[in-house]
């Protein structure tokens, strides 16, 4: 997801769509494990879009207590 898009949501969206990511996160390094994972470049996609929504609520919290 663009860094635009995760601008415009909330922090309840925000911290919905970590939620998400990181239950996806979890499914690839349990099909890692497993042998079951075709692409490991999928893991750093998925690692950099959690930190990226996270860095989105950082912002979004500091700009709040403002």
């Amino acid at each position: 997801m663009k860094s635009d898009k995760l601008r415009e949501m909330t922090l309840e969206e925000l911290g919905h769509q970590t939620r998400e990511l990181k239950r996806k996160l979890f499914t690839l390094r349990f099909q890692r494990a497993t042998g079951q994972l075709a692409s490991t470049a999928e893991l750093r996609k998925a690692r950099r879009a959690v930190a990226r929504v996270l860095t989105m609520t950082v912002e979004k919290t500091r700009e709040e207590g403002r």
